[in-house]
Order: C-alpha cells, then structure tokens, then sequence
C-alpha cells in the first residue's frame, strides 16, 4: 500500500454519518464516485467542458484527503462506444490519479460495455488501476490491509438476469434480485470480515430523477437486504447522493447535474472510512460546477429586462426558461440566447398549455425507453404483455442497435 499521508483535512461538508467511535488508526479511507458519463450530451449542449472541470476538482478533493483507493461506481462513459473526446478525458483523469499514488478500483454501468472497459485490466493493475472483469461467475476480492486488518473489496459490474443465468444454469434467475442473490452468494462472503463491494444496480426505494434510463416492470430492483453482509456498498446508477435501507448502502450521485429533475441536487464527493469491524464513518464533500443548472420562469419582456442585469449569474448558467406569455414568441429561443447563451430548454406555462394538460402525447412518449414502448405495441397487437422472457431479449436487441449506432 502507498505510504499514507496523515494530516487530517479540514471539515470540507456538514454531512456525515458515524456508526461507531474513532479508534487510534486512521483505517482504511475510499473515496466513492460513480456515473461520469463522459461524453454526454444534455439537451443538445456537449458537456466535455464541464466533465474536464469537475474532473479537475475531483484531483484536488483527492489531493486533499489522501484516499487509499478511489472506487468508481460505473457508468463512466455515457455511451457503450465512447467518442475520442471521453476516452482521452478519462485516460487523462486516471493518469494523474494514478500520479498522485492512489489506486482506482472501477467497475462497468449499464452505459459502459464491460467487454470494453475491461480491456486491459491487468495491464492497468501494474499501474494501480484495477478494472473489474467481465461476469463470468465468480468475483475474487481484491485483499487491502491497513491497522486493523485486512479489507476485502469486490468489484461487481452491472448485472443483469440473463449474464448470471448463463454462468449458473442450474439456479432459477428470472429477476435481477434473483441475479444479485445468486451472484453474491457465489462470493462466499466472510460476514465476520470487513467487506466493501461496488456495484451499479437500482435498489428498490431509492429516489430516481428522470435523467436515468427507466426501469420496465420493476423487474430490475433490488431490495437492500441483497447487501446484508457487505460493511460498506458503494452504488451507481442513479444520480442523487443519498442513503438506501442504512446510512452505509449510498449512492454517491453524479459529479455534474444532467437533467432539470436534478437542478436542486447538492452534488458532492462520498469519503467513506473504515475501522475495526462495525465502525464506518461517511461524509459528502460538496462540489461547485463550472456552470449551475437553473430553471427560471416570466414574461419574455420580464427575462429580456433581467439580462441586462449582471450578478444573477443567469447568462453563466443551464437554463430551462418557462414563458407565462399568453401568446407564442416568435423564434423566442433564439431571441433569448442573445441574451441567455446557455438556454437549454425552452417552455411555455399560460393558459393553453395548462388546458391541453401537463403533457403532450409527444412529450410522454419522448419519456418511455424502447422497451416500455415495444411493450406497449406488443399488447396492443396480442392483447397480452411480453413474458419475462421476451422482455430480456427485446433489451438485448435495443441495446445490440444502440451500440451499433453509436
């Protein structure tokens, strides 16, 4: 292990939990991201700008605490054949973290292709990348000591019901808690140990925002008990920081906000520090974007007035402007960049759209994934739903013509 650095930080945030008292080591300290999704692309506007800042601030927090392990909770890519651009912002991310002597254990989301982001891993682990494989049936765990012992981390990609009934044909998986029963059983995890896992799975109760690929039927939840005998799990996949079943199953959130369901989101970093047995503290360090997502609503003669205001940080910042003008604006949006350059979206909130209701028909369909709508279709032309069966391999198609797209 890295030589520790062991001068304390100054308190960086005010939320923490503590499960038990501080003992004379420091013990053994992760920070946890997840859900980079370099790349991406929100309401047409490139974010590779915004991820270079944040991924910036994130070298600093990093600098700052020291961390013996950086885990990176999947979803590092937004897409499963990434651009250039991304590729070369996450090789350049992992090269200075490695620089700074930490280790970086990462695992595949529901965005990445695992086949892809594998590539090389144990290349990379001469270099203190650990990168988990593809699911092949069983997750060794990466043995880490520090005062107190040894701490056992397993790396588990996203997993669906179809990858863990191929390696385990004789067990009955039909759901993704059945996949995840199956596949942490197969671990043969100590519970007398301390054990940290990393994942990237929905579990049920968590708060979603609509920036996050939709669920179809529930089928892909699962309930927190699954994680029963892990001392701290570090979830990805959905994108506000919050605790699931107990303070220590967290998702850490995105580093950047990626949708208007997410502008009062407090994005911030997860620093998570083990102890004896029993004793796990967390604590968010706050991060500040380089441009705020807001959503702002008036007149357009009330928005025009307040551009030429400075000190709102409106021209600086995401927007989704909501006209309450009665009649359309000619090419508003258009008007409005002159003055706004970062509108996203624009809206309308006056009497005829409240009367054709909160939704357009185009507006609920631009909500549902493939599926939801393939299943739609499926029993309006049967007069049946899809099995469970043919729901897997409908999502195996889509996502085989995404990647393909892409």
């Amino acid at each position: 292990m890295k030589k520790r650095n062991l001068r304390f930080p100054d308190a960086l945030s005010g939320d923490r939990f503590d499960s038990g008292h501080s003992g004379k080591g420091r013990g053994m300290k992760f920070i946890h991201l997840s859900d980079l999704h370099l790349g991406r692309r929100v309401n047409e506007f490139s974010m590779l700008e915004d991820q270079r800042d944040i991924l910036n601030k994130l070298l600093d927090i990093v600098r700052e605490e020291a961390p013996d392990g950086v885990l990176l909770a999947g979803d590092i890519y937004d897409k499963p054949v990434p651009s250039a651009e991304a590729v070369s912002l996450l090789d350049d991310f992992l090269v200075r973290l490695t620089g700074l002597g930490t280790r970086v254990y990462a695992i595949s989301g529901n965005h990445d292709s695992p086949e892809r982001m594998s590539f090389g891993g144990r290349l990379m682990e001469r270099s203190g990348v650990h990168l988990a494989p593809v699911y092949g049936g069983q997750v060794s765990p990466i043995v880490l000591t520090d005062e107190y012992g040894p701490v056992y981390l397993y790396l588990l990609p996203f997993l669906k019901p179809v990858q863990v009934r191929r390696c385990f044909p004789e067990k009955a998986v039909e759901t993704t808690q059945d996949a995840l029963q199956t596949a942490i059983g197969a671990m043969a995890v100590d519970p007398g140990a301390r054990n940290v896992l990393v994942a990237h799975q929905l579990v049920i109760g968590a708060e979603r925002c609509e920036s996050e690929e939709p669920s179809v039927g529930g089928t892909d939840g699962v309930d927190a008990s699954v994680f029963a005998p892990f001392d701290y799990v570090a979830l990805g996949h959905l994108h506000g920081p919050q605790k699931v079943g107990r303070e220590t199953i967290r998702y850490c959130g995105t580093p950047l906000k990626y949708s208007f369901s997410e502008a009062h989101h407090h994005k911030s970093v997860t620093v998570v520090e083990l102890k004896e047995k029993g004793q796990v503290s967390v604590r968010t360090v706050p991060l500040t974007p380089l441009r705020e997502m807001r959503e702002v609503r008036g007149s357009y003669e009330e928005l025009t007035f307040r551009g030429f205001y400075q000190g709102s940080g409106l021209q600086e910042s995401y927007l989704r402007i909501t006209l309450t003008d009665e009649e359309d604006i000619p090419d508003a949006a258009a008007r409005l960049r002159v003055i706004y350059p970062y509108l996203m979206r624009l809206d309308y909130d006056n009497s005829r759209t409240r009367t054709a209701g909160d939704l357009t028909g185009a507006e609920q369909v631009e909500r549902k994934s493939p599926l939801e709508l393939l299943e739609e279709f499926y029993a309006a032309q049967n007069g049946r739903s899809m099995s469970q069966e043919q729901r897997e391999l409908a999502q195996n198609m889509i996502q085989e013509i995404w990647e393909g797209e892409t």
